[in-house]
């Protein structure tokens, strides 16, 4: 079964809003195993919205409407559709009670447009609304089915939930599987690289099929499957998972949709292991994502924002001449990065101590490029490790891309301390 989202809304076409509603919408009706293959922004004009209504009936079997069913005039959605379907308006009695309530309950008169929030369409199922005033509209004609909801995330999420989700399970999707799907996470690998690893996996899927997509630092695939039950879904989702993750072990990190940081944050608290960290270019960028955390508290001992040469050496006890000086390596070498880290690691006493140097730019910095960026880990009673970063992109990217490196180091150190158990 395909549908399709039309967000109706002047204001999103104008960039002063963000569709979320379609993000949501999309993902919650592909667990019910609804192909979304369209989704569709029109403006508060009800011609327009009509062109869009039947363009969608020639496409799509479920159209879901978000907005336009407010108080104002131009809250045009119900009357679009009504228009389309050959119906009329009536008022919903619940609703304008509802209204009518709330308007009472404030000693505030109520204004006339106000009872167009409680229009429905003719031979519908009235959507109550839990979070606001504006009813939304469940109807299917010909073989095609209408469902309207608010605008504001606050309304149309539980509206959603509570109210169409139900009507689309026991009026239209009777005889339809429902879709499961299954989030690999991986880092330290990027999209195009870890395609190609999986490529052949790629091109012979038929079910479940397979998605690649990247974030900033991280590439997580989503699997997806239909079934009649999760147990169904989860063998052939499973069976798929440890192929993967066979061939791309040292990358992925997690089968559930988290962050780095928060994987990261779990394994030391499990192994109960603690980490401090010294950073320049990142300005406390590591420390931050790992607070993010709830838990990281117990792992998170602190650190030390040390961006320039004085503090690096008067709080970190870099020698001066690693610092300063004709044949000094400069701020930005594997020898301060290797410092920074067993410094930071001893001052704190914890178990791991990291560290970040580079040139987050734009320009040059010690006569070295954008992008040139140190990392280390040092680790009590072992090897302390430090890795040459060569990133691209601008500024925010360099500092974002080497937070999420250096996490990435850190969990395979943790991986080995694991195994180590």
């Amino acid at each position: 079964m395909k549908a399709e989202i039309i967000a109706v809304g002047t204001e999103l076409l104008l960039g002063q809003i963000v569709n979320t509603n379609a993000q949501y919408l999309s993902r919650e009706l592909a667990a019910l195993g609804i192909d979304v293959y369209f989704q569709t922004v029109v403006g508060d004009n009800k011609d327009r919205l009509k062109q869009a209504i039947e363009l969608a009936k020639s496409r799509a079997d479920v159209l879901v409407f978000s907005g336009g069913i407010g108080p104002t005039q131009d809250d045009l959605t119900k009357d679009a559709i009504a228009e389309v379907l050959g119906r009329e308006l009536r008022t919903d009695r619940p609703a304008m009670d509802k209204i009518t309530e709330f308007f009472a309950d404030r000693g505030v008169a109520m204004t006339e447009n106000n009872k167009r929030q409680a229009l429905v369409i003719d031979g519908c199922t009235p959507l109550p609304n839990s979070t606001g005033l504006a009813v939304g509209v469940a109807i299917s004609q010909e073989n095609h089915h209408y469902i309207v909801l608010p605008g504001p995330p606050s309304e149309l999420k539980p509206m959603f939930e509570n109210e169409a989700k139900p009507w689309l399970l026991h009026q239209v999707l009777t005889d339809e599987m429902p879709l499961y799907s299954r989030i690999l996470k991986f880092s330290g690998i990027g999209e195009s690289a870890l395609e190609d690893k999986l490529l052949d996996l790629i091109d012979a899927q038929t079910d479940p099929t397979i998605a690649p997509y990247a974030k900033e630092g991280e590439v997580a695939i989503r699997l997806s499957t239909k079934a009649e039950n999760v147990e169904q879904a989860n063998v052939k989702l499973t069976s798929l998972e440890v192929q993967i993750q066979s061939r791309l072990a040292e990358y992925m990190y997690a089968s559930e949709d988290v962050p780095l940081e928060e994987t990261v944050v779990k394994m030391m608290g499990d192994l109960g292991l603690t980490v401090s960290a010294a950073e320049s270019c990142t300005g406390g960028m590591v420390m931050q994502s790992l607070t993010t955390v709830p838990g990281s508290a117990a792992m998170l001992k602190g650190g030390i924002v040390c961006y320039s040469n004085e503090m690096k050496e008067k709080l970190l006890n870099v020698p001066h001449e690693y610092l300063e000086g004709t044949d000094a390596p400069g701020a930005v070498s594997p020898e301060v990065a290797k410092v920074l880290a067993e410094q930071m690691r001893m001052i704190a006493d914890s178990d791991f101590g990291i560290s970040v140097t580079g040139v987050a730019g734009p320009g040059f910095s010690e006569r070295k490029p954008a992008g040139l960026v140190y990392i280390a880990i040092a680790e009590r009673g072992g090897e302390t490790e430090v890795h040459e970063l060569r990133i691209k992109g601008n500024r925010e990217t360099i500092r974002r891309r080497s937070t999420k490196t250096l996490l990435y180091r850190l969990w395979r150190r943790l991986v080995q301390a694991e195994k180590k158990d």
